[in-house]
């Protein structure tokens, strides 16, 4: 199979190196970073939510790599309308679209079906996928106590993430349950809620957890945090341990489980 691989999603660049697919790649956004090494030769085509069409069509792509909360439907429609110009066939997109820790077996599964028949892809996907269902193994609600979280991703305005995201599924496999107490819906900005720092429930959260990505909150912010939830306890996280999947679900679910032990050493 000749495959030319762009991907515009972080996550998945990093499971394409992870799955031994990194010499297919032929473009990624200015967020792809992980791991560096790899990538270091590999053009960048702009961000998530601003792709540079023109420089991603020189690329000349097979396969592009994208998912419903990272990029725009604007640019996947444009993407496909490459197709409607004679001799120039669009490449195939792939849309990815994890909702939970579990969904990384999945994701694999779908990468498999497109890759798998590359020498040694079918074998790599097959230890992750062993290595992640180990991970959520170890990680059920049921062995810790529930607590309520704050996740906070940006500020000016605060914005946080609804009960259907990635995010506060991977929280809930320890049993935080993330506040407010509202699904998003498929997509959309309601899947990010805007706060106005006047919520009541506010003065209930638990535990406030200040990201470093998008927003890269560091300790100068953990005061405004604690005058925004006055009885919570306020730490900095790790965002992509938290937040990226496919082969940092892995460490990720280590890290939760690290931080769980922290918030109840008893």
């Amino acid at each position: 199979m000749t495959a030319r691989i762009a991907s515009l999603v972080p996550s998945l660049t990093e499971l394409v190196v992870a799955l031994g697919l990194g010499h297919f790649l032929v473009a990624r956004t200015g967020f792809c970073i992980h791991p560096a090494l790899a990538l270091r030769d590999v053009p960048k085509v702009g961000g998530t939510k601003d792709v540079n069409l023109a420089k991603l069509r020189l690329c000349k792509p097979t396969h592009v790599l994208v998912n419903v909360d990272e990029n725009r439907l604007e640019t996947v429609n444009a993407i496909r309308a490459w197709g409607d110009a004679p001799g120039a066939p669009a490449p195939q997109i792939v849309v990815t679209h994890p909702t939970g820790p579990e969904d990384n077996l999945a994701l694999i599964g779908q990468m498999t079906a497109q890759f798998g028949q590359i020498d040694g892809v079918a074998g790599r996907a097959a230890e992750l996928l062993r290595a992640i269902r180990h991970e959520l193994d170890l990680t059920q609600p049921a062995a810790w106590p529930e607590r309520r979280v704050l996740y906070l991703i940006w500020r000016e305005p605060w914005m946080t993430v609804a009960r259907d995201t990635y995010l506060s599924r991977m929280l809930a496999r320890v049993h935080w349950r993330t506040l407010p107490d509202q699904n998003g819906g498929p997509t959309g900005a309601a899947r990010y809620p805007a706060l106005s720092g006047t919520e009541p429930w506010l003065a209930h959260v638990q535990h406030v957890l200040l990201s470093s990505e998008p927003y890269a909150f560091g300790p100068a912010l953990v005061d405004a945090a604690r005058r925004l939830c006055p009885n919570a306890r306020v730490r900095l996280v790790d965002g992509e341990l938290l937040s990226w999947y496919g082969p940092r679900a892995v460490p990720g679910l280590r890290y939760l489980r690290e931080l769980a032990r922290a918030a109840d050493p008893d």
